[in-house]
C-alpha cells in the first residue's frame, strides 16, 4: 500500500511518515516546506520515499503527483496550526486550512483512492470552562474561538461533507495539543526549554492556569495508524492521552528536570525565569477528550506518561540544540508581537 503524507516535514507528519515507512507502507511526502516544514526531520528516510515540495492549494502539480504515484491512501497533515499566528494573521489559516483542504479533496475526488485520513484538533470543540467536568465527545457541537480552531473546524466539516455528498471514503482524526521531539520552539512546550537554556524570560499566559491535554507524539502517529487499519469509514476519532495539566504545572515541571540535568551557571533555578504575560485574546480554559471510541474500534490508548514523554523531549532538545537555536532567528520577531 502507497500513503500520501501531506505536511510530512513538519511535526506531526514527519513521525507518521517514519512509522509508515517502518510499517512498511510506501511513502509519497507532500510539504511547502514553510516555516514549520523541514527536511531535517525527514532526512534519514528521504532515500526511502518520494518527496515533493508542493503547496496544497497547487492544484495542477497535485494531479501530477497523484498521477504519477497512484496512492492509495492520504493522511493530511498539512496546516498552519498555531493560534497565535493566526489571531495575527487569520488569512492565511484560511486559504491553507480551508481553500487547500478543498483543492486536495477536489484532487482525490477526481483520482480516487482507498481512503482519506483527515487531521482535525480537539481546538474545534471550543473549551471547558472552568469547574467544569467534562470531557468531548465526537458528537459534541463544535465551538472553536480562534480564527486557528475555526480554520480547522471548517476543513473538519468540509471533509466530512465530501464523505457524505461524493461517498469519500474519509476518516477524521481530532488529537490532543502533541508534544515531542522535533517540534517547533513557537509552541509551548519547547519555548519554555529554549527559553530557560537561553536565560530569558519564559513566558506563561495570564495565571496559567490554563489546562491541556498532552499527547506524546508517537503516541498520537500510532493512533492515526491504527485508523487506517481498523477505522470504519464516515467516523470521527478522537485521540487523547486521557490526563490534563495546567500550563504553570508543566513549565515547572520542566524547569525542575532541567534544574536536576542542565543546571545553569550561576546555581540559580531556572524556575526563577517564570514571566506572567498579557493573556492571548479568547485563551480557552481547558480541552479535555474522550477517547474511549479509539480504545473500542481502534484497539488505540495512549501508551507514553507525561513523565516520560517530556523528560523524552527535554532530552532530545538538549542533544539536538544546534536545530533548536537555529530557529531562532526565526522566532525573534513573532515573539516580540506575540509577548
Amino acid at each position: 500500500m502507497k500513503v500520501l503524507v501531506t505536511g510530512g516535514a513538519g511535526f506531526i507528519g514527519s513521525h507518521f511518515a517514519r512509522l509508515a515507512l517502518k510499517k512498511r507502507y510506501k511513502v509519497v511526502v507532500v510539504d511547502k516546506l514553510t516555516y514549520a516544514g523541514d527536511l531535517e526531520r525527514i532526512k534519514n528516510i528521504l532515500d526511502d520515499i518520494s518527496f515533493y515540495k508542493c503547496d496544497i492549494l497547487n492544484k495542477e502539480f497535485l494531479e501530477h503527483i497523484f498521477e504519477k504515484e497512484k496512492v492509495n491512501i492520504v493522511v493530511h497533515f498539512a496546516a498552519e496550526s498555531h493560534v497565535d499566528r493566526s489571531i495575527l494573521e487569520p488569512g492565511l489559516f484560511l486559504k491553507t486550512n480551508i481553500l487547500g483542504t478543498h483543492t486536495l479533496l477536489e484532487v482525490v475526488k477526481n483520482k480516487g483512492i482507498d481512503l482519506f485520513i483527515n487531521i482535525s484538533t480537539d481546538e474545534i470543540y471550543g473549551d471547558i470552562k472552568k469547574g467544569e467536568n467534562r470531557a468531548f465527545k465526537e458528537t459534541d457541537p463544535l465551538k472553536p474561538s480562534s480564527p486557528y480552531s475555526s480554520s480547522k473546524a471548517s476543513q473538519d466539516l468540509l471533509a466530512q461533507s465530501y464523505y457524505r455528498t461524493y461517498n469519500l471514503p474519509i476518516i477524521t482524526i481530532r488529537p490532543s495539543n502533541n508534544y515531542g521531539p522535533w517540534q517547533y520552539p513557537e509552541k509551548f512546550i519547547p519555548v519554555v526549554i529554549l527559553k530557560a537554556i537561553k536565560g530569558e524570560k519564559i513566558p506563561i499566559y495570564g495565571t496559567g492556569e490554563n489546562e491541556r491535554e498532552w499527547l506524546y507524539v508517537e503516541d498520537c502517529a500510532q493512533g492515526v495508524l491504527a485508523a487506517i487499519e481498523k477505522g470504519k469509514i464516515g467516523k470521527v476519532y478522537n485521540l487523547g492521552s486521557g490526563k490534563t495539566y495546567k500550563n504553570i504545572d508543566v513549565a515547572k515541571y520542566i524547569l525542575s528536570y532541567l534544574d536536576k540535568i542542565y543546571p545553569r551557571k550561576d546555581g540559580k533555578s531556572y524556575l526563577e525565569q517564570i514571566t506572567f504575560v498579557k493573556d492571548r485574546p479568547g485563551h480557552d480554559f481547558k480541552y479535555f477528550l474522550n477517547s474511549s471510541k479509539a480504545k473500542k474500534e481502534l484497539n488505540w490508548e495512549a501508551k507514553t506518561s507525561f513523565e516520560e514523554g517530556i523528560k523524552k523531549t527535554i532530552d532530545w532538545y538538549l542533544n539536538n540544540l544546534n536545530w533548536l537555536e537555529n530557529k531562532l532567528h526565526e522566532l525573534q520577531k513573532f515573539w516580540e508581537e506575540v509577548y
